[in-house]
C-alpha cells in the first residue's frame, strides 16, 4: 500500500458535504478539516500495483464540491 496525502479545496460552503461523501466511500485512513489554502486533508492508502493518479481520479475527484486538490506522495516512514 502506498500512502498519499491529498489536500482538498472545496467550493464555498461545501466542505462538510464533501467530507461526508468521502467518509461514505470509505477510501480514507484519516480525514481532517484544515485552515489555510485547502479545506480538507485526506490520508489514504493506494493499493499496491494501482496507478496513483487513476485511483484518485476514479475514487475521489468525482465528489461534487471539490474544486482543486494537491497530492503528496510518500516514500518512507521514520
Amino acid at each position: 500500500m502506498n500512502c498519499v496525502f491529498v489536500q482538498i479545496r472545496c467550493r464555498p460552503a461545501t466542505a462538510y458535504r464533501v467530507a461526508d461523501e468521502i467518509v461514505l466511500r470509505e477510501i480514507h485512513s484519516e480525514l481532517y478539516s484544515t485552515s489555510g489554502e485547502y479545506d480538507l486533508l485526506l490520508k489514504m492508502y493506494i493499493p499496491e500495483g494501482e496507478d496513483v493518479g487513476k485511483y484518485i481520479n476514479d475514487h475521489l475527484l468525482d465528489v461534487d464540491g471539490i474544486e482543486r486538490t494537491l497530492t503528496t506522495l510518500t516514500f518512507k516512514a521514520f
